[in-house]
């Protein structure tokens, strides 16, 4: 078990190191608008964490579905799943920062780096196996 599992992480290194790569860029993109809208502009850090989501959305979908998992089919199935991710995601980004930033009183910063630790945790396998897994794959694997 412990070969297979072994074997699993080298055969789907390529796609982990590209997945990471879009991640790093979108940790730093993400903290970059966070504190800009934070510091510069004087939002509230909900709603800074709330709009800059909008903005990373349409970054990371397109980069890990052409890039990272470099997936061909229709992107309207795949954007549905990758949505109901983002709003899972979504929904822990701004809770965290309201409980943890607004009631709790941390820096905002390390919520939202907490928060995307949290998340990255469960993102590359769910990206790969569900939002952008083959749609051939998706239906022999539900069998």
């Amino acid at each position: 078990m412990f070969t297979t599992l072994l074997t699993h992480l080298w055969n789907v290194r390529v796609q982990f190191v590209k997945y990471c790569t879009v991640g790093s860029s979108a940790v730093l993109l993400d903290m970059g608008l966070l504190i800009l809208f934070t510091d510069v502009f004087h939002w509230s850090a909900v709603l800074s964490v709330a709009v800059n989501q909008i903005f990373l959305i349409g970054y990371t979908f397109g980069l890990n579905k052409y890039w990272s998992f470099q997936n061909k089919d229709m992107p309207h199935k795949q954007l549905a799943r990758y949505v109901t991710l983002v709003v899972a995601n979504y929904t822990l980004s701004v809770g965290a920062m309201y409980v943890f930033h607004d009631q709790i009183g941390f820096d905002y910063r390390l919520v939202r780096l907490g928060s995307i630790a949290v998340m990255v945790s469960w993102n590359f396998l769910l990206y790969k196996h569900w939002v952008y897994a083959n749609e051939e794959v998706r239906m022999k694997n539900a069998e």
